[in-house]
């Protein structure tokens, strides 16, 4: 959350000194895990949007994090969209991730669904570097980020 902090704060100052956003009342603002982004009309808010990926990808935070929300039409003409910062892993991923790594996972491997964490577990070091390259090939449509904790 702290690069997705220093990620708004970059594209904020460079709204506010780049031209084509002058009289634009663009704006971007963090809120807990929300990101909400106004602006004059559609298009520049489209535009904010991408200096606003443009940062996050800079920072090394996945746009596969972040849920967009519906575009809404504002007074005057204006465009409003809010962005949610996705983190951990729902039950519906866990379920679909520890069921790929039972099928096609090597034998002695264990998954274990930890609130919004999936643990996986094994005697062998190189078994798991075996499940990690196989969860890296596969696209389950959320961000996954591996941590080991046995060294």
């Amino acid at each position: 959350m702290q690069e997705v902090k220093n990620a708004v704060d970059q594209a904020s100052r460079e709204i506010s000194t780049r031209f084509d956003f002058k009289d634009t009342g663009s704006s971007i603002e963090l809120s807990g895990d929300e990101i909400k982004l106004t602006s004059s009309t559609e298009d520049r808010l489209k535009a904010l949007t991408t200096v606003l990926e443009e940062k996050l990808v800079k920072r090394k935070v996945s746009l596969k994090s972040l849920d967009r929300g519906k575009i809404e039409e504002g007074s005057r003409g204006s465009a409003r969209q809010s962005i949610k910062v996705v983190a951990g892993i729902d039950q519906e991923h866990a379920r679909s991730i520890s069921k790929a790594i039972r099928e096609s996972g090597p034998k002695g491997v264990t998954a274990q669904i930890q609130g919004d964490q999936l643990r996986v577990s094994s005697k062998k070091r190189d078994d798991l570097q075996v499940v990690i390259e196989m969860l890296r090939s596969s696209d389950f449509g959320i961000a996954l980020q591996f941590n080991n904790f046995r060294d």
